[in-house]
């Protein structure tokens, strides 16, 4: 019996040293020290044995199965660490190619052109005031001075839930929700996204933005909106820039007016970004119409406000001569790259 095993033992010795991958040295693990293994037949054969001498032999097996034990071991680090160093030798790494770039995000059109018109009317000391973009019929059109039977009420220009609310067709109805709090004086402007049942074309979709802002205090006058609106227009589009203001019509102000500014491409000279007429139209305002005031609950006599609103879209596509509205709402990385 213990010449048997010797041999095993020798054997072993020589098939782990033979052993050139891991999954060699597994196989003769499992051959000599597995349950079907050489030792282990060994062990099961110990009843042949006398029994004085179990003791010292089942000693010699287990002292045989340690060794073996051991010297896989130090030939099974061996074999990781040359595997490695072999890895290592072939994973190297030329520090002189070029890095891999990563793909980085851009702002959009929108969030740029809001954030300058924030900051242009921060500066003048407006806070920003969101509000709900399902809003009541009450504050979307009658405390704005949209009767019943008005146009703008229409099913065809207004989404609506059901006849008591809608999807706000402008943001003015945060300006009456914070005329109706009754915190005076107000400077504020109210961005935010809009509907209106509109087809999609190259100006026009049933889901845009505005920005509409508001002041009420004593003693405001046309002349306050005039000065407002022309420093907002020279921030936005430069020093050089004019306005013009033309009457117009509007239910919650009056009076009222549109409000050109000086083409910025051709400096009013006339050219194909303003249709020869050296003007671009960017947005309507007006005085606050004093039924307004009283329906919010603001006394006409003591306080007069003036209130105005542009487009978003609009302020996006004249500065940066975007010509179809739609490339806004696309997401195409490859126009966004661009800004």
């Amino acid at each position: 019996m213990k010449e048997r095993l010797q041999r095993i033992r020798e054997e072993a010795i020589e098939k782990i040293k033979a052993s050139k991958n891991p999954e060699a040295l597994n196989d003769v693990r499992v051959s000599i020290l597995g349950k079907k293994g050489e030792l282990t037949a060994l062990l099961k054969s110990m009843k042949e044995i006398a029994p004085e001498e179990r003791p010292a032999f089942g000693q010699l097996v287990n002292d045989t199965r340690a060794e073996i034990e051991r010297v896989m071991e130090d030939a099974k680090k061996q074999m990781e660490q040359m595997l490695l160093e072999m890895r290592l030798k072939a994973e190297v790494i030329d520090v002189t190619l070029p890095a891999k770039k990563n793909s980085v995000g851009h702002r959009h059109p929108n969030t740029i052109a809001l954030e300058e018109v924030e900051r242009i009317f921060i500066g003048m000391g407006y806070e920003v005031i969101e509000g709900p973009e399902v809003e009541y019929d009450l504050y979307n059109f009658e405390k704005l001075n949209i009767p019943a039977n008005h146009p703008a009420k229409d099913e065809q220009d207004t989404f609506y839930i059901n006849k008591d609310i809608v999807l706000r067709t402008q943001t003015s109805p945060v300006q009456a929700r914070t005329m109706e709090k009754g915190k005076l004086p107000i400077r504020m402007i109210s961005p935010g996204r809009v509907f209106r049942s509109d087809e999609v074309d190259a100006t026009h979709s049933p889901s845009f933005h505005q920005i509409e802002g508001l002041v009420i205090d004593k003693n405001i006058t046309f002349a306050d909106l005039k000065g407002t609106l022309e420093e907002f227009a020279k921030e936005l589009f430069g020093e050089e820039t004019k306005t013009k203001f033309r009457p117009h019509h509007f239910p919650f102000t009056e009076p009222s007016a549109e409000v050109d500014v000086s083409c910025f491409k051709c400096k009013g000279k006339g050219c194909r970004f303003c249709k020869g007429s050296g003007w671009i139209e960017i947005l309507g305002c007006g005085m606050v119409h004093p039924h307004v005031l009283e329906m919010c609950g603001i006394d006409p006599e003591e306080y007069t406000g003036f209130a105005f609103g542009v487009g978003l879209e609009r302020i996006a596509l004249l500065k940066y001569e975007i010509d179809d509205m739609r490339l806004l709402y696309e997401n195409d990385i490859r126009f966004l790259r661009q800004f």
